[in-house]
């Protein structure tokens, strides 16, 4: 048995075990993970003296960049949905898209949102505007978490500026083209949204979690109008989550290579604006103006009741960071990647070499950035030299870098907790949803590359 095989053993062993003890034996995903990461450390090869230490990091990791996020994106929806403003977004999209298709309405928003945001801060930022919509509506909670799920990660992997693809966009010698990726990123990455939004529809007549009880009739509705007497107008309620998203996205564009807003000044204080946990952090003072009153209901109480909610979140987030720390650390996706880079499959080469780094260790943009420097030799041998062969390897990339999100995943972890989700379900769903999208990704990019190359 090869050294690749073992590996691939053994992480399917980890996510078999992952799905047993969340499922069968019903034990908490934070010890089901916590045990996952030291089996397979243990089982690769680590040293032992290594993989405390790897959890640990790991676990600090990831919540160094995403721990304050999720408590101030928690604490913005507690006080969006205490005051009502979760009933003023969930109107307002309505209003404006329809109420016939509002798994659209949030298939799209997820996908504007992310182009400069984050997947994970994105459905931190949307997800009380997806359960205000799920109370209002009689559409599945698994449609709409998936279709919110799914929009986000369509452009995530493929639009910079997200740093994934500007960064394999660099490692590939497109840091001059950035306008042509995002234009092709623009247009397959719809074809994904789409890919999303019908599996959606398929999973949410399937499957069910807990926020399909939420679900409220004509008489509910309004005596819920009632409980909170005049609702907040939609600038107030909108602007805890567009000013961040805004922020978010000026800071990227002030990243840009070209430096569209120069090097001063202006381009450091959108910089810093930019940072989500600073455009976060603005979003609750301006969350603050929606209070009735600063009071210790309001200030503590409800602030109590949301850090409650959170803590769970992180933990399960934090020790999912572990178990990509402990994938990354044993080389299971370098190992994969090396061995399936001897093949010479065209543009379906960089699409598994990223789907094979993205399900070994998690992360989509250590996928597209270690994909990306992989096959950057071998362009010219694939037949991908030209600008717009690396353009579709970029995409190509992108596609397998969504290819799957699972256990070890942060992605995963967020969506399933914020939505409700047993891990079992969320495999079924989520997991499948981005297969589905990854698969219809790399067909439209051969397409492409069939018609332009």
């Amino acid at each position: 048995m090869t050294s690749a095989t073992y590996l691939l053993l053994v992480l399917l062993a980890g996510v078999g075990f992952i799905i047993y003890g969340t499922t069968r034996l019903k034990w908490h995903p934070f010890i089901v993970l916590l045990l996952a990461a030291y089996g397979i450390g243990f089982a690769a090869g680590m040293d032992p003296l290594e993989i405390g230490a790897t959890i640990r990091n790991g676990f600090g990791g990831i919540l160094g960049y995403i721990g304050i996020i999720i408590l101030l994106g928690t604490l913005i929806g507690t006080i969006l949905e205490r005051t009502g403003a979760a009933i003023t977004m969930a109107n307002t999209v309505l209003k404006l898209l329809g109420d016939k298709a509002p798994g659209l309405a949030m298939s799209i928003m997820g996908y504007i949102v992310s182009i400069p945001v984050f997947c994970d801060s994105g459905y931190v930022i949307l997800s009380s505007l997806k359960r205000a919509l799920v109370a209002r509506t009689n559409v599945s909670a698994i449609t709409m978490t998936v279709c919110l799920a799914t929009g986000l990660f369509a452009s995530h992997t493929l639009i910079p500026p997200t740093p994934g693809p500007i960064a394999a966009a660099g490692n590939l010698g497109l840091s001059d083209q950035l306008g042509l990726v995002i234009l092709v990123g623009v247009f397959v990455s719809i074809f994904t949204m789409a890919a999303g939004y019908a599996w959606a529809l398929f999973a949410g007549s399937r499957w069910t979690s807990a926020e399909d009880q939420e679900h409220m009739d004509e008489k509910e509705y309004q005596e819920a109008l009632q409980s909170y007497g005049t609702l907040p107008s939609a600038g107030k309620s909108f602007a805890p989550i567009l000013v961040p998203i805004l922020l978010i996205s000026l800071g990227s564009i002030a990243a840009f290579p070209s430096h569209p807003f120069g090097e001063g000044s202006i381009m450091q204080v959108l910089a810093f604006l930019g940072k989500p946990i600073n455009a976060l952090l603005i979003g609750f003072f301006l969350s603050l103006r929606l209070l009735p009153q600063l009071n210790k209901v309001t200030m503590n109480d409800w602030m109590e009741d949301g850090l409650k909610s959170a803590a769970i979140i992180i933990m399960i987030t934090g020790v999912g960071g572990s178990l990509g720390a402990i994938l990354k650390a044993t080389g299971i996706g370098e190992t994969l990647g090396n061995s399936l880079a001897a093949y010479n499959l065209g543009i379906f080469l960089p699409f598994i070499v990223a789907a094979a780094f993205k399900t070994a260790q998690g992360s989509s943009t250590v996928a597209l950035v270690a994909t990306s420097a992989l096959v950057a030799p071998m362009l010219a041998s694939l037949g991908l030299d030209s600008d717009m062969g690396r353009v579709l390897t970029v995409m190509a990339i992108g596609a397998g870098a969504m290819t799957v999100s699972h256990a070890n995943d942060s992605y995963f972890w967020v969506v399933t907790q914020f939505s409700r989700m047993d891990v079992a379900t969320s495999y079924k769903t989520l997991t499948l949803g981005t297969l589905v999208q990854g698969l219809t990704t790399i067909s439209v990019v051969a397409i492409l590359s069939l018609v332009l190359l």
